[in-house]
């Protein structure tokens, strides 16, 4: 078995489609992308954001700042050359990092959603 890729499931699209385009850096995939769904190569993997269907949402305020989800039963990791470089990068531009006693780096996206630094 090989992991094909991976799924987010996102209230707001396009907010995170630019977040992960334009932040993280990783390369959108034309085909395929709707009003709903938004491919990307994420160096091999394909990874996608798939907006979470309202019905589910319930009433969730989509502009509340959110809490870093840090429970989730699932954390994407990403590998960067230098990451000292990446998480001062990152929060130049605004975005949180946790720092983790043990010396890890996490990074939160616009939703909550909790990522992993690692080096390469």
């Amino acid at each position: 078995m090989q992991l094909q890729g991976a799924v987010l499931f996102v209230r707001d699209l396009e907010r995170m489609a630019a977040f992960y385009r334009d932040v993280l850096g990783l390369t959108p995939i034309a085909e395929g992308r709707s009003e709903v769904w938004a491919p990307f190569d994420a160096g091999g993997v394909r990874f996608g954001l798939h907006v979470t269907p309202r019905e589910r949402l319930g009433d969730v305020d989509a502009s509340a700042a959110p809490k870093p989800r840090e429970g989730n039963p699932l954390r994407l990791d990403f590998l960067v050359p230098d990451v000292e470089s990446e998480v001062a990068r990152l929060e130049g531009l605004g975005v949180s990092v946790l720092r983790k006693p043990w010396g890890a780096c996490h990074g939160v996206d616009p939703e909550g959603n909790v990522f992993g630094l690692g080096s390469v």
